[in-house]
Formats: structure tokens, sequence, C-alpha cells
């Protein structure tokens, strides 16, 4: 069954050869050929300022990030692909999820406070994709995955995305390019699965 996907591709550089724009034009390619309605969404590309205040976050965004939110809400799927920096997800996509979110895109909480906030995102589901120099295990073992723990169950999951699938791509210098194409293969594998 065509799904729409909506692809996030939240390296910060602007710039062209990263592994995360690869493995993210890779799923989208995929997706596309099997018949899947894709948008895009580049963070680098989006103006973004740091969130300041409670309030502030109960405003309505920029345009820029009301297009992305619009890209967000018509997806049956989300995949948001980056890179791991210093243990966390870079400082421009805590910035964009925090944007994205504003105006109770995500959760509303303004009815009974004794009861969970409306999940906006029910019916959705995601796939987040960290890429990182040192292995992959080693985030696990180490540094317990609290990065990406964090972002698919404080935001993803929090949100109403079910399931919210997570993958690792350790040591993806080391791996070669060998390795990088085994990865990309089983990116376009998911990507014309949907998944």
């Amino acid at each position: 069954m065509s799904q729409s996907i909506c692809v996030i591709n939240a390296h910060p550089d602007p710039g062209e050869g990263h592994f995360v724009s690869a493995l993210a034009d890779a799923y989208a390619q995929s997706a596309e050929a099997a018949g899947h309605a894709v948008s895009r969404i580049r963070v680098a590309d989006i103006p973004l300022d740091l969130m300041h205040s409670a309030e502030e976050f109960a405003t309505p965004p920029s345009e820029p990030v009301r297009n992305a939110q619009e890209k967000i809400q018509a997806a049956d799927h989300v995949v948001l692909v980056f890179p791991l920096w210093l243990g966390m997800v870079p400082a421009r996509l805590k910035a964009f999820i925090e944007q994205v979110g504003r105006n109770a895109f995500f959760l509303d909480t303004s009815g009974d406070s004794n009861k969970w906030p409306e999940q906006k995102m029910k019916g959705k589901s995601a796939r987040l994709i960290v890429t990182m120099g040192m292995p992959g295990f080693a985030y696990g073992l180490i540094f317990g995955g609290h990065s990406l723990k964090g972002l698919a169950q404080g935001v993803f999951g929090m949100s109403g995305f079910k399931p919210v699938r997570r993958t690792v791509f350790g040591g993806v210098e080391a791996a070669g390019d060998k390795g990088r194409a085994r990865m990309l293969a089983r990116i376009k594998k998911w990507g014309s699965q949907a998944k």
C-alpha cells in the first residue's frame, strides 16, 4: 500500500558529501521508486532561533517551520536521519524539534491537567537513524543510547508516533566504502517498504 513519507535530513551542515545526506537520499529515492509519495526537509536550510520561554513555545512558528510542520502533518511515516555529535543530537536538530513543536503541534496540553496531553501524531510511524564514528555497540553499552532513546520516547513516542523504529549506524568512517554500501542497501530496502 502506498504511503506518504516525510524524510528529514537533520545534518546541520548545508554542505555536500555527508553520509547522513546519502542515507536520506537513498531512503527517499527508494520510497519514490516503490510508489510512495515523499516530501523532504533539510534542517540546514531552515532559519532557526533558539527557544526562550514557554510563552514563545505556545505561539505559532515562522513560515519555514510551518512548512515543515505541514510536511510532517501530511505524512503517514516520518524518517529522521542525523549524526551523533558529542554523544547527543546536534544543537540545530534540537532547535528544529523545539520550533516544530510550537503551538501544540506534537502535544496539546490545553485540556484537563489530570489527563494525558492529546497526542497529535497518532496514526503515524517513524524511523530514527543516527550515524556516528564510534561503534554502535559502544554507543548503546557505554552511553546507554540516551540521546536516541530520549528522542524516540520523549518526542516521537510521547506525541503518538507508533511504532518508532531506531537504527544506529556506528563506525561509519571505519566501515569503508563496502560497509557504507551495506548500510545504504538496508536503507533502500526500508524505503521501498516505507518502514
